[in-house]
């Protein structure tokens, strides 16, 4: 969601890819993947730094002679993890031989430990991991504790003073449902289109200090759920009041809004594909709650 910087020049070009087919003689794969992203600046590549989006591509160029190129469903920014991102790409049929059970265990082998395919699949039908996806969930967690758990150091946002959960859900309620929501999101640097958005979820739960934000919405700005995060946290220690939230969705002014939660507590949980999400409960995955 939140967008890296330009791809290295010395990268081949990357094809546009605005199809939801592959061309012809080629299959077209799709991937779930998770990282920490704590060693990486973001998902996408970069001219300076590593992004998530090269290592995979380099396992890729392992296996295959083709080399493919990935198209995500999103794009983390700096020390941003996922247990879910979703990716394809497009194999001439030749390549395709792999059976798809076989291809996460090729790939991690290549890719370091901080990066894993959780699952691989051929699309069976027209499929774009960007332009197909209805939703997405992402997660933020915050250590509420005079001393930080050093086991989550870099994966939870640490809030020693007691925060006002009550108020936080009522501010967060005021956020549910279609807002512009560019009181909440940094400038990206470049023009962007409408600033609306639709929350279907803002979620608040408590297990002891750990709190987790489930966010869920058709789409997000960028750095929009820092800024929700980062509101709410403020709002939970007096700063701010649930009205004051209400105030910020109409000023739609980044001056007005509250702070930017930091990176390192947040997590792109899942992507939605096939009919719009509307807040229905769900399961965590497998092995992703740091509780």
């Amino acid at each position: 969601m939140e967008p890296g910087g330009p791809q290295p020049e010395n990268r081949a070009p990357e094809r546009a890819d605005t199809g939801r087919t592959p061309p012809p003689g080629h299959v077209r794969w799709r991937l779930v993947v998770a990282y920490d992203g704590s060693a990486y600046q973001g998902w996408q590549w970069q001219k300076t730094g590593i992004g998530v989006q090269q290592r995979l591509e380099e396992a890729l160029g392992r296996l295959f002679p083709s080399r493919p190129r990935v198209h995500a469903s999103s794009r983390t920014d700096t020390g941003v993890h996922a247990m879910g991102m979703v990716v394809h790409f497009d194999l001439p049929r030749p390549e395709s031989r792999l059976p798809a059970r076989k291809l996460p265990l090729a790939l991690n082998a290549w890719l370091p430990e901080d990066i894993r395919v959780r699952s691989a699949a051929r699309c069976r039908g027209p499929f774009h991991a960007r332009f197909d996806a209805t939703g997405k969930q992402y997660r933020y967690f915050v250590w509420n504790h005079p001393a930080h758990n050093p086991l989550l150091r870099h994966q939870a946002w640490h809030v020693p003073r007691r925060l006002d959960l009550p108020r936080m859900r009522e501010a967060a309620g005021r956020l549910v449902g279609p807002h512009d929501f560019a009181a909440f999101s940094t400038n990206p640097g470049y023009e962007r289109g409408s600033t609306r958005r639709t929350l279907h979820r803002l979620e608040l739960r408590r297990s002891g200090p750990l709190l987790t934000f489930v966010i869920e919405g058709d789409g997000f700005l960028y750095r929009m759920c820092r800024g929700l995060v980062g509101t709410l946290v403020q709002v939970g220690l007096g700063r701010f009041t649930p009205e004051d939230v209400g105030r910020m969705l109409a000023a739609r002014d980044r001056r007005l809004g509250g702070m930017s939660a930091p990176p390192h507590g947040l997590v792109l949980w899942k992507v939605f594909y096939g009919k719009p999400r509307r807040g229905q409960p769900d399961a965590p995955a497998p092995g992703a709650n740091p509780a």
